[in-house]
């Protein structure tokens, strides 16, 4: 039997490029049995020696394109002919350029696409292929973010993210000079190669991701938030001015404070508040709240507001911020600084001695704080022990602020919002950014005085603009859904509580809920329990309530500087109240829909990524504690195991089911709970256990524990898998079997 040579070879893989694999090539020139083994050393040489390139069970000539590949739309000539270029190429000549033909019932392509193309090759013309579409296979490519680990062919990348197990290939032309070990940011070139990994590219290097200051820039590039400003947006940011008073009402006089955390970076809301002299209003208060006035420097159509809606709000990480806004507007001539003229919307409240309200009015103003202060020390004026700044505030100022918070405080009570009692713990770290300490997050009146007031303002803006039949952007927060209420009446029941059945729910009755579990061992499963039964909030141009806070209507209108929401709502005031032409724009009106969907998932994206970096930051603080044990709550229920809460810190870790005991467990969907097929041991939410750090890997932020006991009660190990001691899954079919036939005889009973 005669073996083609190398030359015969290459000469068919050219003019039959769709039949490329071994089986292919050996067919077409009658090559059976051990003759096999001589085309394949043949096909080793040729590959070797650079003629030929394997692509996964299929040869090709590596300065040919295969007849299907994955292009980038690269744009259109001077003759509007539409051009693409290939996103994997390994020949030595120049990148070939290629025609893309579109057919009439083609979808619009542009500069950027990307679309899996049938490839025809072309000579004499200066294209060498055309190219007619298959499928777009969108704009953005798939980008990883993992640990860059150096191999004989390339190298491979390791998500950092917990949930990802899957590495993706990198081929030794596509390293970009990664070292190993190092952060990186890639992104897929094709479709899955040789053992189904998708192939990539490094398109940046970030560094060690050890490093503690890589935590938060991890995250940032994980969830695409953008992190840097574009020339335009910084240059219109730069050429900004200071707001003159112009029509303004002039309220400098108003000894406004602002009143923040003590390492806050920007202030947009300031308040005072007095007595009201109004006879007919005998024991109320005026309430001022001004806010920023960020639309006087963010008009709609420019760069800078894109950008702002771009990103849709600030997203705010332990050691660092991205704003939503460049550091000249956020941190200058937006931010309420002490001492310095700033142009705000203020807003006056009156409310009665039980903190209703009964009238309000906005302004486009200039005021002047006469002070920045944090909660805590607000809060140690008010219990006697004022420092030398808050002194000589008390009568003007302190003092009248509390006596209105004490007056909303009764209208809140018999309003009813939802009062959850969840800590919030506050990560410590030091200059280099290593964590020193994760305590609880103290939580003062002072706290409570400026949400209420907030609240209160948010109310009065959507209150104006439905009066003044104003388009505008709801916060919206839907009533839980039937199913979730069912899991948190289980969990309740189970814990020895009774969250009522058979009525429209109100958030007075899972208060009822709530105060009852409160001081019990219990508070921390049922406050968590009620809050995963609540809905997401989000943005909408039509208003369906704010359930948690019980209000028929409401508005984000406080915090124009990390929330794009709210600088709508600015521009909607503006427009009903005619102060100027930096109002909301017809375009903006129509992209209002857009626009709320869009902002509500820049709000979950900032959600996660702060999350992720949370746990990242947890994981490295415990990473020292390999070993040691620990005391928590049972937190969550999995097929695959437990997780739980670590009382000390908060950080979740996962218990997997092989260190769950020596018996097989079934999940339980209806009642999310686990229970040994032997000795029905039921392991359920809320449980208090005991458990050993097995691993913590600050990169992706996993946390692994074993468990010791639960509710006081030593747990035996399993061996893992179903070595000894572990049983096969032959006892749980037992079991089940077993369950079944009891149901059976019980249904026949009854008919």
């Amino acid at each position: 039997m005669r073996i083609p040579t190398k030359e015969e070879i290459l000469e068919w893989i050219s003019e039959n490029p769709t039949l490329t694999s071994k089986r292919d090539i050996a067919k077409a020139f009658g090559i059976k049995g051990a003759a096999r083994i001589d085309l394949k050393r043949i096909l080793k040489e040729l590959e070797a020696e650079g003629h030929l390139q394997k692509r996964h069970k299929t040869y090709r000539d590596p300065d040919k394109l295969p007849p299907v590949s994955v292009l980038q739309i690269t744009g259109t000539d001077s003759d509007g002919d539409l051009f693409a270029r290939p996103l994997e190429w390994h020949g030595e000549a120049e990148e070939p350029r290629i025609l893309v033909i579109p057919r009439a019932s083609d979808p619009a392509l542009g500069e950027g696409d990307r679309i899996l193309g049938r490839l025809t090759e072309i000579t004499g013309e200066e294209h060498a292929y055309e190219a007619r579409l298959i499928r777009r296979i969108g704009t953005n490519p798939r980008r990883v973010l993992g640990v860059f680990r150096k191999t004989d062919e390339g190298g491979r990348i390791v998500p950092v993210d917990k949930g990802d197990g899957k590495e993706w290939m990198v081929l030794s032309d596509h390293v970009g000079g990664a070292k190993d070990g190092e952060l990186v940011e890639a992104e897929q070139t094709g479709p899955k190669g040789r053992l189904g990994l998708p192939r990539a590219k490094v398109v940046s290097r970030l560094g060690d991701p050890s490093a503690p200051k890589a935590v938060s820039l991890i995250a940032i590039h994980q969830h695409g938030i953008p992190d840097t400003f574009p020339d335009d947006v910084i240059k219109e940011a730069d050429a900004a001015k200071p707001a003159p008073l112009g029509d303004r009402e002039d309220l400098r006089d108003l000894p406004f404070v602002t009143i923040d955390p003590a390492d806050a970076r920007d202030h947009d809301d300031a308040c005072w508040a007095h007595e009201d002299d109004d006879p007919k209003n005998e024991g109320g208060h005026v309430i001022w709240v001004a806010i920023a006035d960020v639309a006087q420097y963010v008009r709609p159509g420019t760069a800078l507001d894109r950008e702002a809606r771009k990103r849709g709000n600030s997203s705010y990480f332990p050691d660092r911020v991205v704003p939503m806004l460049p550091d000249r507007l956020s941190g200058d001539l937006c931010s309420l600084h002490e001492g310095v003229p700033r142009a705000t919307l203020a807003l006056r409240i009156q409310v009665d001695a039980k903190g209703r309200k009964i009238g309000h009015r906005f302004t486009r103003a200039m005021i002047r704080s006469v002070a920045s202060l944090n909660y805590a020390e607000v809060q140690q004026a008010r219990d006697g022990a004022p420092n030398e700044i808050c002194a000589p505030l008390m009568d003007e100022v302190i003092t009248p602020l509390y006596a209105a918070y004490d007056a909303l405080t009764k209208a809140r009570a018999a309003r009813q919002p939802l009062h959850l009692d969840l800590p919030e713990r506050k990560i410590v770290l030091s200059d280099a950014g290593e964590v020193e300490s994760v305590a609880f997050r103290d939580r003062f009146d002072a706290h409570k005085l400026i949400e209420e007031f907030m609240v209160l303002a948010n109310v009065c803006a959507a209150e104006t603009l439905i009066a003044a039949k104003s388009p505008l952007l709801f916060r919206v927060h839907e009533e839980p859904s039937p199913e979730k209420l069912d899991a948190l009446r289980e969990t309740a029941a189970a814990s020895g509580f009774t969250l009522a059945k058979g009525q429209v729910l109100q958030t007075r009755h899972l208060n009822a809920l709530l105060d009852a579990a409160a001081g019990t061992d219990e508070a921390e499963l049922i406050n968590l329990s009620t809050l995963r039964s609540m809905t997401q909030a989000y943005y909408s141009p039509s208003n369906f309530g704010h359930f948690g806070l019980a209000l028929q209507a409401y508005a984000h209108f406080t915090s124009p500087i990390r929330r794009y929401a709210d600088l709508i709502v600015h521009r909607a005031l503006i427009s009903a109240h005619r102060w100027g032409d930096d109002g909301l724009s017809p375009e903006g009106v129509e992209l209002l829909e857009n626009t709320a969907t869009h902002i509500s998932e820049t709000e979950r994206r900032s959600m996660l990524a702060e999350r992720d970096t949370t746990d990242r930051y947890l994981a490295s603080y415990l990473s020292e504690r390999i070993g040691e044990e620990f005391g928590g709550r049972i937190s969550g229920i999995a097929r695959f195991g437990v997780f739980v809460k670590l009382d000390e810190t908060g950080a979740d870790g996962l218990v997997p089911m092989r260190e769950l005991g020596r018996e097989y467990f079934h999940f339980d969907r209806d009642t999310n709970t686990l229970v040994g097929a032997d000795t029905g041991l039921v392991i359920g939410l809320g449980q208090r256990v005991t458990v050993r750090l097995a691993e913590a890997a600050p990169v992706t932020g996993g946390v692994a524990l074993e468990l010791i006991s639960l509710e006081g009660e030593v747990v035996k190990r399993g061996s893992g898998g179903r070595g000894k001691g572990r049983p096969v899954r032959r006892k749980a079919t037992k079991a089940k079997r077993k369950a079944d036939k009891i149901k059976r005889k019980v249904s026949r009973r009854r008919q």
